[in-house]
């Protein structure tokens, strides 16, 4: 598409790290601006698909856990807590503003099977036509190893092929793609546009996500390929303010775009 103004279709991924505080515990004032903005770009007519993380983050806060488990059945119970409060607010927020959502947890699978992937591909299109609000995590309450998407960022990518979005942003903690590590070199600059994911820029990204979260930047460059191959554009974004998403739509130069070159 390239003309990111004129995208009406949009999946908006935001981190774990966008929505929570360093205790765990989300950030209300930014779950809250989040919720005000998104709702203003309905009101503008654009349909909008968010893909949210931090079920497991809120679910170590309300459980009194300092750092994520590494047994799947406690990060599984963490995730089935932390997910109740989070559609909660999501519910409640986006109420004040007469919008409706609703929950979608999608595992692997949904992506693989044929029968599935058309029940849920409708499942979107029916309620994006009822100007319903599709709230999308993965299912972690169940997935297992063969099942698991394995980060959000990935997911992200699924959903905006899957619905054939014309735009996906993800939001987190980074300003966008850098030409080498910022973390080890201090003169990193940020790549205003990628129209090819290179081994060049796959070296220069990264690993690490954060402790609450799953996603480093490798996960963001493996979903900006998924999205570009099938000619939907992708945005990485500082999710910090959400304000943000306004700089987006009107033309401003934010984060790196990535170049949609498949045919959607």
């Amino acid at each position: 598409m390239h003309n990111i103004k004129d995208a009406n279709r949009i999946v908006i991924k935001v981190g774990t790290s966008t929505l929570t505080h360093l205790t765990g515990r989300l950030n209300i004032r930014t779950v809250e601006k989040f919720v005000k903005v998104l709702a203003d770009l309905k009101n503008m007519g654009k349909e909008i698909i968010i893909v949210t993380s931090g079920a497991v983050g809120v679910g170590m806060s309300k459980a009194g856990f300092d750092k994520k488990p590494d047994e799947i059945t406690k990060k599984q119970a963490l995730a089935a807590i932390g997910q109740c409060e989070l559609m909660n607010y999501y519910g409640r927020l986006f109420e004040d503003y007469h919008h409706t959502v609703a929950q979608i947890l999608l595992t692997k699978d949904v992506i693989e099977d044929e029968k599935r992937y058309k029940n849920a591909k409708t499942t979107f299109e029916t309620l994006l036509n009822l100007s319903v609000i599709p709230v999308v995590n993965e299912n972690d309450v169940i997935s297992t190893e063969q099942l698991e998407f394995g980060d959000n960022d990935t997911l992200s990518a699924y959903v905006s092929v899957l619905t054939n979005a014309d735009l996906l942003i993800i939001l987190s903690d980074i300003d966008g793609l850098y030409d080498k590590d910022p973390k080890n070199n201090p003169d990193a600059k940020i790549i205003d546009v990628v129209d090819e994911i290179t081994d060049e820029i796959k070296k220069g990204a990264g690993s690490e996500g954060s402790n609450r979260g799953t996603g480093g930047m490798i996960t963001k460059l493996t979903a900006a390929q998924i999205a570009t191959e099938k000619g939907i554009d992708m945005i990485i974004a500082n999710g910090k303010d959400p304000m943000i998403l306004y700089d987006i739509f009107d033309g401003k130069k934010t984060g790196t775009l990535f170049l949609g070159r498949g045919d959607k």
